[in-house]
């Protein structure tokens, strides 16, 4: 059984009503993944604007795995210390992740937060040595559109992780970095100018199934 485990921050988590991309990879892995598999985490719930805090269950649809490792406000600088214990603790096979906007916003240069990337890596398979992992760069937002020095850092990171994955990756625990989600309109696909709606949820999740088929023969093209 594969154990798949999401890793994030806002655009991860999600926040009360929404269904969140994790859901949508979830049914497109029950729809298309061959083989028995489970979604991993040590957390379970949503953000709740109403309180700025994360303890809601209220999803759109809650009948799904809602397993994480995944905060609002949290980026490669607050799960690098956890992605050992999880990985060790959940049995996790495959991580997808998606982090980087929150470090370069809030904490650390695009320099540091690949060097927070690269002891991310070491620390999941430190506790897994054959764990498989997943990368999204970070994607559209509405900082980097008006910002251009920000804009800078994101495109700077994206190639630091780029090389990361490429120098890092090995056969018994392979590392892929997926495409950012296709034709991603800040107007269209979040709700705010950062954080996915339903349609920019659905981008993201085929930006990690696609990166997987394509690479590992695992599941089929998103539909």
């Amino acid at each position: 059984m594969l154990r798949f485990m999401p890793v994030g921050d806002s655009q991860t988590i999600g926040s009360a009503g929404e269904h969140t991309w994790r859901y949508r990879m979830w049914q497109h892995l029950r729809a298309t993944y061959g083989g028995p598999f489970r979604v991993v985490g040590p957390r379970e719930t949503l953000y709740d604007k109403a309180t700025d805090t994360a303890d809601s269950y209220e999803y759109a649809d809650p009948e799904f795995p809602r397993s994480h490792l995944a905060g609002w406000g949290e980026g490669w600088h607050h799960m690098t210390p956890l992605i050992a214990e999880a990985v060790r603790t959940q049995r996790a096979d495959v991580l997808l992740v998606s982090l980087g906007l929150i470090d370069l916003g809030f904490y650390t240069d695009s320099d540091r937060t690949a060097a927070n990337a690269r002891s991310f890596i070491a620390e999941a398979r430190s506790a897994n040595p054959r764990v498989a992992m997943v990368f999204l760069p970070v994607i559209p937002n509405v900082r980097a559109d008006s910002d251009a020095a920000f804009a800078a850092e994101v495109a700077r990171f994206n190639e630091l992780l780029a090389k990361a994955v490429a120098d890092l990756d090995e056969p018994s625990s392979p590392l892929l970095l997926a495409s950012a989600p296709e034709a991603y309109d800040l107007n269209l696909d979040t709700h705010d100018g950062t954080h996915p709606n339903a349609s920019g949820e659905h981008k993201i999740a085929a930006a990690f199934a696609e990166a997987m088929y394509q690479a590992w023969d695992l599941g089929e093209p998103y539909a």
